[in-house]
């Protein structure tokens, strides 16, 4: 008997009828013989009611708060689902990150799966029932509620399917698999049947909103067979899986991109070894993540500015850690933007092709778009650009790498 865990997204459960229609979605897999775990997010719009709850109150609520408070979208999830279960003759049931026990750190609002304790779980399959864990949200040492961020439920379901040691891990969304980009911007985009998780991991950590790069770094880690589904169209999705186990591939899988980006120059700050570690360690001390970086020297070599991005709800605190760094280095001033976007081409196939970069670059001149940084990998190369020309870079990077004519195969 096959081991299943299924992930619901929020407008998978938008609904109490979508939520009797997962029901009855979940009961036709264990009506297959398989044992099913299902992990589901706040039913679509919870969360964002939630967070105009607490902004009603406070610009800046205390991280611990806001998590308990987040936490309830996924509350009312698991128990709905599980009262739609039992009134199909199925039994089944609930469970929050809490009565699970899944062990996070202390990073509030952005916390990291540290352990799960599966004991229950399993003792629950043994004796036939469904059971229904609430996503994105575990528990720390001290017993304090934490959350994993936007797009935890995925994160939760693959740590599942890993400790459970699944068959296979399938996330259920909006959407029918993996496109070679947003089909909203390229309406000739494609879907993809298979994508291996180095390019995957590459995608979400770009932009792409199809899983969150947690649980696609789970899923590569203990290599869980992980799919992506539609709610409400029929089909086998993409799977996603080991580079060795897709025979073929193409030179460009995707272009994932990110409106979320913000930009921040210190400028004229000395030219002197350790300085790059003064400016990023106080970043990194208010717990944000830099993405792209570029340090530039000076006319006469004694200054350099430094160049950062950062995810556009960091960009106010970034801002000030910069300030006063910039006073305790001496700088000459701290600049931003927040009208910048990042458009990334991500294959594998760029291991053993040479000129992909020159050929980006040139798609992009020819409409006139200026790039403003640049950074490369093994397998992407990532530009950021002025907001307005997202689009338009996009389906020219589209149309110049041939990807609508990319068989599905």
């Amino acid at each position: 008997m096959a081991l299943i865990v299924q992930k619901y997204g929020g407008t998978s459960v938008g609904s109490t009828e979508r939520i009797i229609a997962v029901a009855e979605k979940i009961m036709a897999t264990r009506a297959q013989g398989h044992d099913v775990v299902v992990v589901v997010s706040a039913m679509s719009g919870d969360t964002n009611r939630l967070i105009d709850l607490a902004k009603s109150i406070t610009d800046r609520p205390k991280d611990c708060e806001f998590d308990v408070l987040l936490a309830t979208g996924e509350q009312v999830t698991i128990s709905l689902l599980s009262m739609a279960l039992h009134s199909a003759g199925c039994p089944a049931r609930s469970y929050t990150g809490t009565q699970v026990r899944i062990l996070t750190d202390s990073a509030h609002t952005k916390a990291r799966i540290l352990d799960i304790d599966d004991k229950a779980i399993r003792a629950d399959l043994t004796t036939g029932k469904v059971v229904v864990v609430a996503g994105f949200q575990g528990v720390d040492e001290q017993g304090n509620i934490t959350t994993l961020g936007r797009g935890g439920s995925d994160t939760t379901a693959v740590a599942l399917a890993a400790v459970l040691k699944a068959d296979e891990c399938q996330i259920y969304t909006d959407v029918d698999g993996v496109y070679t980009t947003d089909p909203r911007v390229v309406s000739e985009a494609r879907r993809l049947d298979k994508i291996c998780f180095e390019e995957m991991l590459e995608m979400a950590s770009l932009g792409s909103k199809v899983l969150q790069i947690r649980a696609v770094e789970f899923a590569s880690k203990y290599n869980v067979p992980l799919r992506v589904l539609s709610s409400f169209v029929e089909g086998t999705g993409t799977l996603i899986a080991p580079e060795d186990e897709i025979m073929e591939q193409a030179l460009i899988s995707g272009i994932a991109f990110n409106r979320d980006e913000a930009k921040l120059t210190i400028l004229g700050v000395p030219n002197e070894p350790g300085i790059a570690s003064q400016i990023l360690a106080p970043i990194a001390d208010a717990n944000i993540e830099v993405d792209m970086i570029i340090q530039n020297l000076g006319a006469d070599n004694s200054t350099a500015d430094f160049t950062f991005t950062v995810h556009n709800n960091d960009y106010k605190n970034a801002f000030a850690v910069l300030e006063n760094c910039a006073k305790s280095l001496n700088a000459k001033d701290v600049t931003g933007d927040t009208r910048i976007a990042k458009i990334s081409l991500v294959g594998v196939g760029m291991r053993s092709h040479a000129g992909i970069a020159s050929s980006m670059f040139t798609a992009l001149s020819d409409e006139s778009i200026n790039i403003q940084m640049i950074s490369t990998s093994e397998i992407k190369i990532s530009v950021v650009v002025d907001e307005k020309y997202l689009e338009l870079g996009i389906r020219a990077l589209h149309t110049a790498f041939n990807l609508e004519k990319t068989e599905v195969k």
